[in-house]
């Protein structure tokens, strides 16, 4: 959807008359609906009177197109700024344009394509324009099945008109060499430099063909991005299926092509616990589906599994034209009914109410996702909602697809590829944490290595040496320090401190999008929001204060929540109106994130914690499991008293077992 169109004559003519910034404004409203934030307006007053210093020349036809806030088709975001025309062999040509207000910005360590700069208020990661603008032009040519047809060659570039080399030489750095060959970059006092650029590619009027092209064009995605991910794939022996995955993956393609072809709203429910190949399923049927030539998105909220699995397919740590395939929750606020063939969204327990930087758009993730989608698949486990605002569960997807009046089904997943294949050590997890009881009391029913370490500096090196082998072990640890490393730059400047054991560590939130496959994040501490949806071979978690053992029981304490963890804002508000149920949901997402880091590791799991009864509670039920491997009898009833375990189920087991 195109919501400013002209020609550049009638666009020059609103500029001069200062009424450019009034007709976006107001067509804006019309054709999105929504109203638009003073900032944005204030921003098209700026930008269009340098994009009319540009354009404002003979060298450019005045019957070239102009369109100024493109949607892209099955997205939210919007293209800032379209020229079009033909070149010297009469070939239609689209210029993008992506436009920014910045003055400065900087790099950020360990993550390809992204810089920070001050934005709505606030330093913020964002990416490079450069990379921006040439994202928007490959999902164009990927997706625009006409634009192919037609060879209409889209041609991107940012202007930074407000940006001076001398004050921050960042946006050209070489780091960024990559995306600005395939889009350069124009800054302050390169004027005529762009209308040279643009002038090279648009040497005739088109009056707004290739913009008519664009923008009716029929979506469907393109060959070559079908061989890629393909490719991908078939290469990659950890994305092959097994077990019920397969049969999951038979319903999920069927349902999909049913949908594609009558256009009625279908879905599948998948549920499965850590490690049971949910995101391996769905990128298998990201792949194939697209290979079918359905357009096709890989959802999660979290960036961190995105940037892994996307990473993984394509062996690169630079973005490629698969980047598109890969989506964040909030992408489908502004979308139409069925307007995406098949919405796949990976860890479902994540999804919110609300979307946007500041949590103030849209309805609900869930309600989106479906509307947007003719067919949705939704891998879940209830069991890892470890936010506040995670809203994800069974009850309120089935809710919202009977509303829909979409046909679905519920599958799970039962096979266990984490923590050497076993169900029962998550079943162990389950009951040592006091999550829910199982059977699991004594039996890990598994060849396991699980240990608690009294000395955090011994668990460091034992995970690094771990590491050696294949760079899959990782340290994590619950949210109980406070990010202060945020911003800085100093080695000596540490996040996580336990003083009686001089143990010092920083977090990795400074590259938090593949921290789980550099080469020297071993050096660093993952919390939940980088390790969750993610697997390694060895995992050292460590658990805070605000996990204690006491009076024989597992307690939880919010309060020991570091504050910058977003996963508790706003507990205390809702302690004051309704403390029983503020208290139960603490409890929940604190236990949910160490069942979590617990089940991060496919061969073993090593333990410290800062409260020492903890400590030995889990060393008592690591110990109860090896005496009744070894010995096939029970630990001793002294201390299977003084743990508060059931003697009436202990005696039912072992008549079972005789």
């Amino acid at each position: 959807m195109i919501v400013y169109e002209a020609t550049k004559e009638k666009f020059v003519e609103d500029v001069i008359n200062n009424q450019i910034a009034k007709n976006i404004e107001r067509l804006y409203r019309m054709r999105i609906g929504s109203r638009v934030n003073p900032r944005e307006v204030k921003a098209w007053e700026n930008s269009m009177q340098f994009m009319n210093i540009v354009l404002n020349d003979k060298s450019i036809p005045n019957n070239s197109g102009i369109a100024i806030e493109y949607r892209i088709p099955y997205t939210s975001k919007r293209i800032d700024f379209i020229i079009t025309g033909k070149d010297d062999m009469k070939r239609r040509t689209a210029i993008i344009i992506e436009l920014k207000q910045w003055s400065e910005a900087e790099v950020v360590s360990g993550k390809d394509g992204i810089v920070r700069t001050f934005l709505a208020g606030a330093r913020r990661e964002v990416p490079h324009p450069s990379y921006q603008a040439w994202s928007y032009a490959a999902y164009i040519e990927d997706y625009n099945e006409t634009v192919r047809k037609e060879e209409v060659i889209v041609q991107p570039c940012a202007y930074l008109h407000n940006y001076e080399e001398k004050k921050s030489p960042v946006i050209l750095s070489k780091v960024f060499d990559n995306y600005i060959k395939k889009a350069p970059v124009f800054i302050s006092g390169e004027a005529l430099k762009l209308r040279k650029f643009i002038s090279k590619y648009v040497k005739s009027g088109d009056n707004n063909e290739a913009l008519y092209i664009i923008e009716n064009g029929k979506i469907k995605p393109s060959k070559s991005l079908q061989d890629s991910i393909a490719s991908m794939l078939k290469r990659n022996p950890e994305f092959i299926l097994l077990d019920t995955q397969k049969l999951v993956y038979e319903t999920a393609m069927k349902n999909a092509r049913l949908s594609y072809k009558d256009g009625k709203k279908r879905s599948l429910i998948v549920k499965g616990g850590p490690g049971t190949g949910k995101t391996v399923l769905a990128i298998n049927l990201l792949a194939d589906l697209t290979n079918e030539y359905m357009v096709c998105h890989y959802v999660t909220k979290n960036a961190a599994p995105r940037n892994v699995f996307e990473t993984k397919l394509t062996g690169t740590f630079t973005k490629t034209n698969i980047h598109n395939m890969f989506k964040g929750s909030g992408t489908y606020v502004e979308s139409g009914y069925n307007d995406i063939d098949v919405i796949l969204a990976d860890e479902s327990h994540r999804l919110n109410e609300k979307s946007g930087m500041f949590s103030n758009k849209g309805e609900n993730q869930i309600k989106e996702i479906i509307n947007a989608s003719k067919f949705s698949v939704f891998f879940i486990d209830e069991t890892q909602r470890i936010h506040i605002k995670d809203i994800g569960s069974v009850d309120l997807i089935e809710k919202y697809l009977k509303e829909y009046n979409a046909q679905y089904e519920i599958l799970e997943l039962e096979s266990q590829f984490r923590c050497n294949g076993s169900d029962g050590y998550l079943s162990w997890v389950d009951d040592v944490l006091e999550i829910k009881e199982t059977a699991n009391k004594f039996d890990l029913d598994i060849d396991y290595n699980i240990e608690v370490i009294d000395n955090p500096n011994e668990l460091r090196k034992r995970i690094v040496k771990l590491n050696k082998t294949n760079n899959k072990s990782r340290l994590v640890a619950g949210y109980c320090w406070d990010w202060i490393k945020e911003g800085q730059n100093d080695s000596e400047v540490h996040d996580i401190v336990i003083p009686e054991y001089n143990f010092e560590m920083s977090w990795n939130l400074g590259n938090s999008q593949t921290w789980a496959i550099d080469e020297n994040s071993v050096n660093e501490v993952g919390c939940i929001h980088t390790a969750q949806g993610l697997e390694f071979d060895y995992v050292g978690v460590i658990i805070g204060n605000d996990m204690r053992f006491e009076n024989g029981h597992i307690v939880t304490d919010y309060t020991k929540r570091a504050k910058t963890d977003q996963s508790m804002k706003g507990i205390g508000t809702l302690i004051k109106s309704n403390k029983k149920k503020a208290l139960k949901l603490a409890d929940e997402i604190i236990k949910n994130t160490y069942r979590t880091l617990m089940t991060r590791g496919q061969k073993g799991c090593y333990i410290y914690c800062e409260d020492k009864p903890l400590a030995n509670y889990i060393k008592s039920r690591i110990k109860m499991c090896n005496v009744a491997k070894q010995e096939y009898e029970f630990a001793p009833a002294e201390k299977v008293a003084a743990l508060r375990i059931d003697k009436k189920a202990m005696t039912n087991k072992k008549n079972v077992q005789k």
